[in-house]
Parts: structure tokens; sequence; C-alpha cells
């Protein structure tokens, strides 16, 4: 059973502050993939467009409807992932779930800030909201794979 003090511990300031200020919030007019997430437990969602160029993400917008986690993670994500590759995307998004269920360290540079989230790994019912932007975002980033190279193959 969680005391008052984990429960502090997990809804830091540090925590509160990234959901406050969640970067690139907002959708984008013209994405080349969009993809909503949501998590059956607690009903946050978080829809995610991308525009990829030469294999990176280069422009990113969210829509996220999601606890004070599922906020801030998707915070600490959008910091990140401006600039990555698909292979960075999903290697974050699998050391994270690693990282929840208590198997692994904090997310490899630049997508270390999930260290903030460390607190929530005693919180089960809370890592399917902390995962819904990331893993948004490694499925947007590999339609797009996906469809450019089906392109090619029919170029």
């Amino acid at each position: 059973m969680s005391t008052e003090t984990d429960l502090i511990k997990l809804y830091s300031a540090r925590i509160l502050g990234l959901a406050a200020d969640i970067p690139h919030l907002g959708r984008l007019p013209h994405p080349d993939a969009t993809v909503t997430r949501r998590s059956p437990l607690c009903g946050s969602t978080v829809t995610v467009d991308v525009v990829v160029k030469d294999g990176a993400l280069s422009d990113l917008g969210q829509d996220v409807k999601a606890c004070a986690l599922g906020q801030a993670a998707a915070a600490v994500a959008a910091q990140a992932a401006v600039g990555a590759t698909l292979a960075q995307v999903e290697t974050a998004r699998d050391q994270l779930k690693a990282m929840l269920k208590g198997k692994g360290p904090v997310p490899d540079a630049p997508f270390d800030g999930f260290e903030v989230l460390t607190p929530a790994v005693d919180y089960k019912n809370r890592h399917a909201s902390i995962l819904l932007s990331i893993e948004a975002m490694a499925e947007a980033m590999r339609q797009t794979e996906t469809a450019a190279t089906q392109t090619t193959q029919t170029s």
C-alpha cells in the first residue's frame, strides 16, 4: 500500500511542471501520419502527428488528454523526439517499458528525461498512460517508414 510520502514523490513539482508545459502541443496541419492511443484503464488519450524527413522526426504535434504522469511523459518524449530516428524512438519506448517494469535503467539520452518517472514504477495502473505518447510516436513514425517503403517499391 502506498503512503502519502510515496504519492508526494510520484506527483513531484518536477512532474507537475512538465505536465503544465508540454512541447509541441497541438495538431499539425499536414502530418505524414497520425496515431491516437488510449489507455483503457484510465481513459487517457494521446493523438500524435508526425512529419518525418530523411529518416528523422522533423515535426511533431500532440493532443494530450491524460493524467499528470501521462502529460509529463508526453513532455519528456516531445522534448527528446524531434531529430530522432525511428530506431531511437523505438529503443526509448522499449527502455521506458523495461524501466517501468523495474527491469531496466532509465532510457538512453536524449530520452533520459524519463528518469523523472521512476517513482511510477510501483504504480502499474499508471504505466499505460505514461507510455501513450512514445508508443504513438513510434507507431506514427513506423507508418511513415512503411508508406515510404511501399512507395519506393511501386515506383
